[in-house]
């Protein structure tokens, strides 16, 4: 059984958050969860699809090392200890902070202090960006909202974290079992949200990852931009392609319009 069927909201903001696809991936990991299937999401972002599905076993990686610390600390009870206001002075003074933990190298950067303010900036930050310059400071700037709420405690996400496995690792390294259910929602390609990390993501990224996806031998799911070079590029691989609508939820100008996306599958 899932986590007593119960879904859990995402902690953080996300650019491109997927959590409007959850009715399809649902009913494709359904049959694979009845069978005491490990979910893996090596792109997990704000974790929305995961979350929302509440597995029992899951591995959920990022290439971004500050939020899997942060996911890390919660599944340990992160309580808040630092004063969290909605405040622009306070913001610059925390990411200052937070980019002086990070200077510091493995020694700050997993730092309880380094997962507090990592989710306070997240939460205050302009439109959920996450975004690191080339010295891998953040350099996101402060968000514009009429409120922000913040949370001082995780406990209610514990349990279900404690059953799931965390890691800050390139796609490839992940090791995958056997019935493994693979989703995948990587940094899209030209739309300007692919510095998520210092290294960012190349189209040699978006080749290597279908690529990787291909040789998977349980079932896979993609979910990324209908860019002709994508399309492309997964049909010449052998998915099965569907595409559909979703809301695009951050646009430079202030225009949010539906975006066509595709779902790529294999051995689904």
């Amino acid at each position: 059984m899932e986590a007593a069927n119960k879904s859990y909201q995402p902690l953080l903001k996300w650019a491109g958050g997927k959590r409007w696809l959850l009715p399809r991936i649902e009913a494709l990991w359904r049959p694979h969860a009845d069978r005491g299937g490990r979910y893996v999401e090596p792109f997990s972002g704000a974790a929305a699809i995961a979350l929302g599905l509440a597995p029992q076993r899951a591995l959920i990686n990022d290439v971004n090392f500050h939020l899997i610390n942060f996911y890390r600390y919660v599944r340990r009870g992160l309580l808040v200890d630092i004063d969290f206001q909605y405040d622009e002075g306070l913001f610059y003074l925390y990411r200052d902070w937070f980019n002086d933990l990070i200077s510091k190298g493995s020694r700050g950067k997993r730092t309880s202090e380094a997962a507090q303010l990592f989710y306070y900036l997240n939460r205050t930050a302009f439109n959920g960006l996450c975004r690191f310059n080339s010295s891998g400071r953040f350099n996101v700037p402060f968000g514009k909202y009429k409120a922000v709420d913040y949370r001082s405690d995780f406990l209610s996400y514990r349990g279900l974290f404690r059953r799931w496995e965390f890691s800050a690792n390139d796609f490839e390294k992940i090791e995958l079992e056997r019935g493994d259910f693979v989703y995948c929602d990587p940094p899209y390609f030209k739309v300007g949200f692919d510095r998520y990390s210092a290294g960012g993501f190349s189209w040699d990224d978006q080749v290597r990852l279908a690529e990787w996806l291909a040789r998977c031998r349980g079932p896979v799911l993609l979910s990324n931009q209908a860019a002709p070079e994508i399309v492309r590029l997964y049909r010449k691989l052998g998915f099965r392609l569907k595409f559909i609508y979703g809301p695009r939820r951050i646009s430079a100008n202030g225009v949010r319009r539906s975006a066509r996306e595709v779902l790529a599958t294999r051995n689904v």
